[in-house]
């Protein structure tokens, strides 16, 4: 039966079903030689390498970020749905040059399936067409023109490199670019314009190539048009959200509202998507029609902040009740949480958040803050169970916490430590 209206409770379950959590991955496997082995030194157990495969495809978008205090962001969507698994597995499919996954601005920078990226082709066009038309938006665009030129004929005689292997001292630049040089600047120029392409990453380092050295041959003159493009990334953003507002939808691949609504139009009158009225949103939502209502789902998570199912701060507000502002750039005595707050997912509420830092030279996870939510139930037994799977997967010895928190205590107890002053 078709629904048209669902409960709060319901939206979140929803929403948490299409995202991946309440799955239970096949038989897990110990670990290859390669991987970090758990803190007994037995070879740690992880799901199959076929769940990560399966867990990235139902993402659909995969979020970069460089902060690595605790993890980079990108691993933690997975261990949050599948719990421990072998990082090498994302990276086979991530970062390599033949990778079947590829980088670019699909949300912010982000890893898409290959065969999406032509999805993207009449995005590039629009980049090229601000950044030329319009160059007092974009500062350089005019300056860097020979540097684009001479990096064009670089890649095309020394095949795909970083940008820190064409950069030298003499061409680095301060000031007003936040000390990228020319070469940078014009390599991620060309990268917006879809004149090069991501060739992997590098120790982290995006890898650029021409596109013809790293896609079939005539891989964008297959592109879809900016309408067919933008119906089918909402398509996708329908399926990864489960239920959601226009702005939901648009927020995914960071769409335009008015190419958004087209879009609705044509998914709700082909059945696809259907109108439906959530208790407590005062916007418009639409659901998928394959989209899942189940009746509970068991999840004990951490959350990086930038997961689909909070990186939109707007949607998470709509369906926990939960405000949420990450504070790395904020001075430290103004912040409220921590450094890299992570929120804490039980079944389906956001209940609490933890400062958590991977201190590896003493071989420890340290949560520097721990948080419940006002009004929220926090089960400290069953935080405490996730943040020892977490400090194993990390190849850390054990947990601390600093006595900072709503909810410090209450942790260090359950974790069967004293907290640190």
């Amino acid at each position: 039966m078709v629904r048209t209206t669902l409960s709060a409770a319901e939206a979140r379950r929803v929403a948490l079903a299409a995202q991946g959590f309440g799955r239970t991955p096949s038989a897990a496997v110990p670990s290859p030689s390669t991987a970090v082995p758990s803190p007994s030194g037995s070879p740690a157990v992880l799901v199959p390498n076929r769940a990560v495969s399966a867990g990235l495809a139902r993402l659909g978008v995969l979020q970069i970020d460089s902060v690595n205090v605790f993890e980079r962001s990108h691993y933690l969507p997975l261990f949050a749905r599948l719990g421990p698994y072998d990082k090498g597995a994302l990276d086979r499919l991530t970062l390599t040059q033949r990778s079947p996954w590829i980088e670019y601005w699909a949300h912010e920078a982000a890893f898409v399936p290959r065969d999406d990226l032509r999805l993207f082709r009449w995005r590039m066009d629009a980049y090229r067409q601000r950044d030329t038309t319009n160059p007092l938006r974009i500062p350089g665009v005019e300056r860097t023109a020979r540097v684009r030129d001479e990096l064009l004929a670089l890649l095309a005689t020394e095949g795909p490199m970083p940008a820190s292997a064409v950069e030298h001292e003499s061409n680095v630049r301060r000031g007003p670019w936040w000390g990228w040089s020319d070469v940078k600047h014009g390599l991620e120029q060309l990268f917006r314009w879809g004149d090069v392409v991501s060739a992997g990453r590098s120790g982290f380092e995006r890898v650029y190539a021409l596109p013809q050295q790293v896609l079939p041959s005539g891989y964008f003159a297959t592109a879809p048009g900016r309408a067919d493009a933008v119906r089918e990334l909402v398509r996708r953003s329908a399926r990864a959200v489960g239920v959601g507002t226009r702005a939901d939808l648009a927020d995914h691949h960071r769409l335009r509202a008015d190419d958004t609504a087209a879009a609705i139009a044509d998914l709700q009158d082909a059945g696809e998507l259907v109108p439906v009225t959530v208790e407590g949103w005062r916007d418009r939502a639409w659901m998928h029609v394959d989209a899942r209502v189940p009746r509970r789902v068991e999840v004990d998570a951490v959350l990086s902040p930038f997961d689909p199912v909070v990186w939109f701060r707007p949607r998470a507000e709509r369906l926990f009740g939960f405000h949420y502002r990450i504070e790395i750039y904020t001075p430290a005595p103004k912040r409220v949480f921590g450094y890299y707050v992570l929120p804490v997912l039980q079944d389906d509420a956001l209940v609490g958040r933890v400062d958590l830092k991977s201190d590896r030279q003493r071989g420890v996870l340290h949560v520097r803050t721990a948080w419940h939510e006002p009004g929220a139930v926090i089960d400290v037994e069953r935080l405490a169970a996730l943040l020892r799977r977490t400090a194993a997967w990390q190849g850390l010895d054990g947990v601390e916490v600093t006595d900072r928190g709503t909810a410090a205590r209450a942790l260090a107890a359950a974790l069967g430590v004293t907290p640190r002053p």
